[in-house]
């Protein structure tokens, strides 16, 4: 289903930020329909080339904007996020809308009867939902390309990818069709996007956000965060995720103006792949890693190398933990045949591990996590980079015989999913640009408990690099 009135298209809303987006709406100057139309028509001229969509309903999405504006009529703004359009990434359950995980398993499933409790939170709070965006098999992969869909292209050039597995929210960001997205991030997956796309990408700490799991286990890996334009639109979605009765009482959105207390900032090239693998680091990823630190520097931040060794081992168990989560995936019968290539050899991996085996592994990156965390914790924040080289091509991973492929993608995000073991929060923030057009990111790790201080920060560098 395509959404076709070009005329519903505004350039006057697509200059407004998230926030300010959301005050007109709840200001009553904006209608949610309006606003709805809007995003639905850049949608619609604007898909077609960047597949940042799997699947559209633009009826359902009116329904609810015209619903929300009678209680508008009535009782003025229906929470935080009132008449704020969105789409939940196709690994969430939203009410009336098919889930397919991005697998030809799933492809033709049934409509979701509920929303999963993210979503809910966040519907609540008055947004709504245009669709579901593009994912790789079941979250897997650093990209957005699949069996069932068209593949997730990055707004900044679209023959190379969006990343992922949030790659199609980041490029509905990117690209204006949303005004920001919910993501969720086991190993990168809204942070690498969001640094892929020139976004701000906020991974919690894990069991930050209610409707996670709280087990604080290392097998605990996904958690759910915001992607958005800037700081200040990514922490009027996070209010939201993390719930309460419409969002009420949560201003993180707007406490991001006050300068950060001086804080002792690290920074690193160190990565946990090394030396199992080669991690090499094109020059504008060493470049928005020094441009971050010298303007923090020069803010008034004490920002020093961060002496960090990471223990042996860390590729291996990684690998043996991450694939395993695919056993616990309810599969029918006949999935084998429908899988993959990447889904296929994690599932083989994952089935030739005996308890004894992924016990270990799980034990030593236990371990590994802890030390890791003691030596992060000289640090206030610590500083890396995100991609250690630009979005490849589309197709470019998949090409590859599917260990290689998965390599390839490590060596692509060696800073990424270190942070999930850990459970610690960490933000990916746009630093510059190159003579392409395209973004490189620095990630900035915080302590247990510092989302709002990580996007403080955001905001700080956004007004220093501006």
């Amino acid at each position: 289903m395509t959404f076709q009135d070009a005329d519903a298209e505004r350039d006057d809303l697509a200059g407004l930020t998230a926030l300010q987006l959301r005050d007109a709406l709840a200001a009553g100057q904006e209608s949610a329909v309006a606003v709805t139309r809007h995003f639905l028509a850049v949608t619609a001229r604007r898909n077609p080339e960047l597949g940042a969509f799997i699947s559209l309903d633009p009826e359902a999405a009116l329904r609810r904007a015209e619903e929300l504006d009678a209680r508008f009529a009535d009782a003025g703004p229906t929470g935080a996020l009132h008449g704020m359009p969105l789409a939940f990434k196709d690994l969430v359950d939203v009410a009336g809308m098919r889930t397919t995980f991005g697998s030809r398993v799933a492809a033709e499933a049934p409509p979701a009867p509920e929303d999963d409790p993210l979503a809910y939170a966040v519907h609540s709070a008055g947004a709504l939902s245009t669709g579901k965006t593009t994912v790789p098999e079941f979250g897997l992969p650093c990209h957005s390309e699949n069996l069932i869909s068209a593949p997730a292209r990055n707004p900044l050039d679209a023959t190379r990818t969006a990343g992922g597995s949030t790659g199609g929210g980041a490029a509905a960001v990117a690209s204006g069709m949303l005004p920001f997205a919910p993501g969720n991030d086991g190993g990168g997956s809204v942070r690498i996007p969001a640094a892929a796309c020139g976004l701000v990408g906020l991974k919690p700490g894990r069991g930050t956000v209610p409707t996670d799991q709280q087990e604080d286990s290392v097998r605990n890996l996904s958690v759910s965060g915001p992607l958005a334009r800037n700081a200040g639109d990514a922490a009027l979605l996070y209010d939201a995720m993390l719930g309460g009765p419409g969002g009420e009482g949560r201003s993180l959105a707007r406490a991001l103006d006050a300068r950060p207390e001086r804080l002792r900032i690290g920074y690193s090239t160190a990565s946990p792949f090394s030396p199992d693998l080669e991690i090499t680091l094109a020059r504008p990823a060493v470049d928005a890693l020094t441009a971050a630190a010298a303007a923090l520097g020069r803010d008034g931040h004490e920002v020093v190398e961060a002496d960090v060794d990471y223990a042996p081992g860390y590729h291996a168990d990684f690998r043996t933990v991450w694939t395993a989560a695919l056993t616990r995936v309810p599969l029918p019968e006949e999935a084998e045949g429908l899988l993959g290539p990447l889904a296929s050899h994690f599932l083989e991996l994952a089935r030739g591990y005996s308890e004894p085996f992924l016990t270990e592994s799980v034990e030593r990156l236990t371990a590994w996590a802890a030390d890791s965390r003691r030596q992060l914790a000289a640090h206030d924040v610590v500083l890396t980079p995100m991609l250690a080289f630009a979005p490849p091509a589309i197709g470019t991973f998949t090409a590859l015989p599917p260990a290689e492929d998965y390599e390839l993608q490590c060596r692509f995000t060696p800073y990424t999913s270190m942070i999930n073991v850990m459970g610690l929060p960490a933000i990916s923030i746009p630093v510059l640009r190159d003579a392409e057009g395209l973004s490189w990111s620095v990630q900035a790790i915080g302590r247990p408990g510092t989302e709002g201080q990580l996007l403080a920060l955001a905001a700080r560098m956004e007004r220093l690099l501006a």
